[in-house]
């Protein structure tokens, strides 16, 4: 019996309605991008199960901003404790996160889960998008409680010329893969929508964030700021995932379609990571102009260098600067636990809502 209408690919029979014209799906035939084989709504079975661990990952990750009291930073905003140099740390950082994260939000939602054609890496994406939103919320939360000019901070990304570089290095990024007429069909569209992935991933939260980090969490350390460097804590963690997420995306696009990796696209992709490199130095140096809480700009040259190998490594591209780590006690804060004064309470592991443990 005949149930619609056929037009294109739309089922014309009951039996079509019910299984798809040519039977069940495959999850062996899963594909990352242009997957025209496997109905990108068909979730089970797990073919990619890295990006189900992910969103697993990402979900036990859940907090919000309001749940860190601010009243410390408040009073330490407000005194004469900060130089003006160390509140210049501060406000150019929340100039650069407050929209930084809300570009990477956009590239998600209008530009990357359009082109993935794969269940369980959008199931990621769509985790991945609401963390975003969550970490937009926390910088407006820091903003409204340390009572800041909202114009000036969210005005930040074209008035500091050294936060619109690096926002308008990525926008471009999303700007092509948005133009109408862009597909992932042809050769040059999937280099061009790699090239989106290892931007954003590789380089935004990979490279770009890691300056900010530890200028925040640099106040931290020094019992400063308490309220911002523990959300920062929270952004880092959940940062770590969207890195892992991300190579994990890239190299498994690579291994799908090695035709893509030429010498000469990887070339182009050392040469833009050394170029994000240079525009995060510059912006370290504009946040650091004499140099604050122990930091100056040839440690972040050092630490932005050393960040860049190893995601270059991470993706197969070989190293580029051998320079040494100054700031090891990164390491160690993206592994700390959660275990924080929420409302005279104290939660002993960090885990989602509904399975807290309480003192």
């Amino acid at each position: 019996m005949s149930t619609t209408t056929a037009t294109n690919d739309i089922p014309t029979t009951e039996e079509e309605l019910l299984v798809g014209a040519d039977g069940r799906f495959k999850a062996t035939e899963k594909r990352l991008i242009n997957c025209a084989q496997v109905d990108v709504n068909q979730l089970m079975p797990i073919k990619y199960n890295w990006a189900w661990e992910h969103y697993l990952n990402g979900c036990a990750n859940h907090w919000m901003p309001t749940e860190v009291p601010m009243n410390r930073d408040v009073e330490i905003w407000r005194s004469s404790k900060l130089t003006d140099d160390e509140r210049r740390v501060i406000m150019r950082n929340l100039g650069f996160f407050s929209t930084a994260e809300s570009l990477v939000g956009n590239n998600l939602v209008l530009a990357i889960f359009k082109h993935v054609t794969n269940a369980e890496c959008r199931q990621y994406l769509l985790r991945q998008a609401f963390e975003e939103a969550v970490h937009s919320h926390t910088f407006l939360y820091i903003v409204e409680s340390l009572g800041l000019n909202e114009g000036e901070i969210f005005n930040m990304y074209r008035e500091i010329p050294t936060i619109a570089k690096k926002d308008a290095f990525e926008m471009e990024l999303t700007a092509e893969v948005l133009d109408p007429d862009f597909t992932t069909d042809t050769f040059e569209g999937q280099q061009a929508f790699l090239k989106n992935l290892i931007g954003y991933y590789v380089i935004m939260e990979g490279i770009f964030f890691y300056s900010g980090f530890v200028m925040l969490l640099s106040f931290h350390r020094r019992n400063m700021m308490p309220g911002i460097g523990e959300q920062v804590q929270y952004i880092l963690r959940d940062e770590t995932i969207h890195l892992n997420f991300g190579i994990d995306l890239i190299n498994g696009i690579k291994a799908e379609n090695p035709d893509l990796w030429t010498p000469e696209f990887q070339e182009a992709m050392i040469t833009r990571i050394k170029a994000a490199v240079e525009l995060e130095v510059e912006y370290a140096e504009s946040c650091l102009p004499r140099g604050v809480l122990g930091l100056n700009a040839d440690l972040f040259r050092d630490y932005v260098q050393h960040v860049a190998d190893r995601r270059l490594e991470r993706i197969g591209l070989p190293v580029q600067y051998g320079s040494p780590n100054p700031f090891a006690w990164m390491s160690e804060t993206i592994d700390l636990g959660k275990e924080k004064n929420f409302f005279e309470t104290r939660v002993t592991e960090y885990q989602t809502g509904g399975s807290l443990s309480w003192d």
